[in-house]
């Protein structure tokens, strides 16, 4: 039987290698139901319940209520599954602890406003390719060409559409579990977001705060017309940036973006 070979270097047959489509398709497109898992991979709703079973027994997989958006209906509602952290382990080489060491080292040596600037020199080939899509397609949507940045960078990342603008979505985030001790990297990146998009954005939910999906909003009116030039860096000129990085606390921002 011909084998496949999974991240990590790992290589399995039949039911394994489904299992592993499974993971990866929960990766990249996000939360999804049984059904939904199904039809993708062209199995029968048995054979996908038992796979899930499986993955959710060894930690990789959770079962969870899926978010509704808009006003619930009757009936009971749908389930989605999401990768846990040990569910993403699979796609990346996980170097936690040595970032962790050397960060708290250098936080150390030169205070926690050091984080940032490691955060925003993390970020420079994600900027630098930014403006070279840019100025490749000037009338391309800024918000999309983002996202096509950030899925090269191995983000996973996809744009939805959101009432009053858009939802840069995140599948996988490859240093979740030390931005979860240093927030400071997620806020960067959601400076770096409002910096390139000229626009005020909000981050909503992040991986490394146990969200499935890291969640930035961007409303429509605060981007600038395709072609033209946004406001300076920084947002100056427009309205605020909000710089938060984790969950939002504020409930009725986070129903207004599901809905």
């Amino acid at each position: 039987m011909k084998s496949v070979t999974r991240p990590g270097g790992e290589s399995g047959t039949g039911e394994e290698s489904t299992r592993h489509h499974v993971l990866q398709e929960l990766f990249s497109n996000g939360p999804a139901t049984a059904a939904e898992l199904a039809e993708r991979l062209g199995v029968t709703p048995a054979a996908i319940r038992r796979h899930l079973g499986v993955l959710e027994a060894g930690g990789r997989i959770v079962e969870r209520e899926r978010p509704v958006r808009g006003r619930r209906g009757r009936g009971r509602p749908a389930k989605e599954y999401v990768l846990t952290d040990r569910g993403r382990s699979a796609f990346f080489q996980d170097y936690d602890t040595l970032a962790l060491e050397a960060l708290s080292a250098l936080v150390e040596a030169a205070g926690p406003s050091a984080v940032v600037r490691v955060g925003e020199r993390r970020h420079g080939e994600v900027e630098a390719r930014y403006r070279q899509l840019r100025a490749e397609a000037p009338d391309a949507d800024p918000v999309e060409a983002l996202a096509t940045v950030l899925g090269e960078e191995g983000y996973a990342a996809h744009v939805k559409e959101a009432p009053g603008g858009h939802q840069l979505c995140q599948y996988h985030c490859p240093v979740a579990h030390v931005a979860a001790r240093y927030p400071q990297l997620c806020e960067a990146e959601t400076s770096l977001f409002a910096r390139l998009l000229g626009s005020r954005v909000q981050r909503i939910a992040t991986i490394a705060h146990g969200d499935g999906v890291c969640t930035t909003n961007v409303p429509l009116d605060g981007v600038p017309i395709a072609g033209r030039a946004g406001p300076p860096a920084g947002g100056r000129g427009g309205a605020p940036t909000d710089h938060r990085s984790g969950t939002s606390t504020d409930h009725h921002n986070r129903e207004a973006a599901r809905a």
